[in-house]
């Protein structure tokens, strides 16, 4: 699914004609500053998509001038519309719009970046037309994943992580053969919660968790930053793009994030990717590869970054990290399970509807609940065990709810 890195090919024709799918979320943010920090001789922007913060995508229309804006609700589609009226801006709306953004004539590489299960169908639709996809929904791999490999390998699209572990293993791997690879290592910063004592853990409240010591992201993977859920969806993200089993792939936890990851060889070298934790960096690098392009990102300073430390993840505190482990380890839909129940449990506790430790409860249930010979053949065989696993938390949480009233 990722190009074979051991001989690269030649970097992309300038201008490169972008569409960002999640232009008003961090990372989409984060990719405009990029395409204004590089220019319109370097980077085109072809289409915007937002859920809806209209207000926001509307500014980012006037500025970057795409072909077309997509927004979630065709209410708001119409309303963008009017307000864009004028500007030789085509408006669209829903999933649909999302798609058609996705394959755009225009657009070489496809940034996507839309939270969730939402982003599978758009980035399906990017490699059945052949595009370069700069993958920051790490959802597409655990929900689809299988999929997306058969896909890619029909129409020889290229997916190119914008993870930052990720693109760390992805670069580290530049270079080499496959059969060279023994382990990958990822690395997890353990959150704002790693030192923190269990037994307070139902005391944590959201504000808490969003408050990332290394990170700026959304809230969504923030939240899964703390449970360290994300290390579990990143795992099994990397199974899909790197080929690898899961019990050659493995988490430490690095407080510092300067190492974004790492690969073993098989004749004992490793090597990894350092660098300060901007995510600019590996979304530049998506955008731009096989070449690398300057720019003013901050620099480690060697001489006063102080030492790195490791240690392992504590899976008694942190659950969530094996319950990835297990959904793979299951198979068939298992990971879209997890994945929507996660998703579904998470906008729970940042409602404030449950605790913090009722998060990875409430996964594992889920996940226990799942048909064990459920399938993943197909698109809405996935679909229907995500919307599956979302019930199974709506009910979960419906009875809870109802029990404490009584």
């Amino acid at each position: 699914m990722i190009p074979d890195l051991s001989a690269p090919p030649g970097a992309l024709r300038e201008p490169i004609g972008i569409s960002i799918l999640g232009s008003t979320g961090s990372i989409g943010r984060q990719t405009l500053e990029i395409a204004r920090m590089m220019g319109p001789e370097r980077l085109q922007v072809k289409a915007l998509c937002a859920r809806a913060n209209v207000e926001l995508l509307e500014q980012q229309a006037r500025l970057f001038q795409p072909e077309l804006v997509v927004v979630e609700q065709p209410e708001a589609a119409r309303a963008l519309g009017r307000a864009l009226s004028g500007a030789g801006i085509r408006v669209a709306a829903g999933a649909e719009g999302l798609c058609e953004a996705a394959a755009l004539p225009g657009a070489e590489v496809i940034v996507a970046a839309v939270v969730g299960a939402a982003g599978l169908l758009p980035v399906l639709a990017a490699i059945d037309a052949g595009k370069r996809v700069a993958l920051a929904n790490k959802e597409t791999l655990v929900l689809g994943g299988a999929i997306v490999r058969r896909r890619c390998a029909a129409t020889g699209a290229a997916v190119i992580p914008v993870d930052s572990e990720h693109s760390a293993i992805f670069q580290c791997l530049l270079g080499e053969p496959s059969s060279a690879v023994e382990s990958l290592v990822l690395t997890a910063s353990g959150g704002p919660f790693r030192t923190r004592p269990a037994a307070t853990f139902v005391e944590i409240t959201p504000a808490e968790a969003l408050r990332h010591p290394n990170w700026a992201m959304g809230a969504k993977v923030t939240i899964d930053s703390a449970t360290l859920m994300n290390k579990g969806l990143e795992m099994i993200e990397a199974h899909w793009l790197f080929g690898l089993e899961a019990a050659r792939i493995r988490v430490l936890v690095h407080p510092q994030s300067i190492i974004h990851s790492m690969v073993a060889f098989v004749d004992g070298s490793t090597k990894a990717q350092l660098g300060a934790p901007d995510m600019r960096v590996p979304i530049q690098y998506a955008l731009s590869w096989p070449a690398r392009w300057p720019a003013a990102h901050p620099r480690i300073d060697w001489e006063t970054v102080g030492p790195l430390a490791f240690e392992p993840p504590d899976a008694a505190r942190f659950p969530a990290l094996g319950l990835a482990y297990e959904a793979l380890a299951r198979g068939g839909a298992a990971p879209a399970v997890l994945n929507a129940a996660n998703e579904e449990a998470v906008t729970l506790f940042l409602a404030g509807a449950i605790r913090f430790p009722d998060i990875s409860r409430l996964v594992a249930a889920a996940l226990e609940a799942a048909a064990p010979s459920a399938e993943a053949g197909s698109v809405e065989a996935l679909l229907e065990a995500d919307r599956a696993g979302r019930r199974f938390i709506a009910e979960h949480y419906r009875r809870a709810a109802d029990s404490n009233v009584s």
